[in-house]
């Protein structure tokens, strides 16, 4: 009887598989959410083109293939350089911040329909502070390791 209750009271932490448990957590939470997403808005979206009542997306629209496959490719890099700016300055977070400034300034100018002076300007203060400021918090507050 005793020893059913200590083993109660004994909580051991396997240290080389801990860090896992909140991923795994937050893995299945957004598995079960895309699986909700698609029952409730993708299914009957398909019933209904199947129907004829509606249409596909981008088939048969004009689309702006600059910002797509800008976007695709922009993405594609931000990943890539972090790592690989981030071997450059290794447990500083160096990588996500200098990419990270790239990226929004990159990304904000695709997106910018008139190129003014006062735009740039915005986006470029936008590109410096925001990747900075989100640096500082996880990097220096929450003493987060990034890339």
């Amino acid at each position: 009887m005793e020893s059913g209750l200590t083993s109660l009271l004994n909580v051991s932490i396997d240290f080389e598989t801990s860090h896992l448990f909140f991923p795994r957590i937050i893995h299945w939470m957004m598995g079960g959410l895309f699986a909700l997403i698609l029952l409730t808005k993708v299914a009957p979206f398909l019933v209904a083109v199947k129907r004829g009542e509606r249409t596909l997306p981008i088939v048969g629209e004009p689309m702006d293939r600059l910002r797509f496959f800008g976007t695709l490719i922009l993405i594609a890099a931000y990943f890539y350089l972090m790592a690989v700016v981030g071997d450059l300055f290794p447990y500083t977070g160096y990588g996500f911040l200098f990419v990270s400034m790239a990226f929004v300034l990159l990304m904000s100018l695709l997106y910018v329909h008139e190129w003014t002076k006062r735009s740039v300007t915005i986006i470029v203060i936008n590109a410096v502070v925001a990747p900075s400021l989100a640096w500082f918090v996880l990097a220096k507050l929450f003493t987060i390791t990034l890339p």
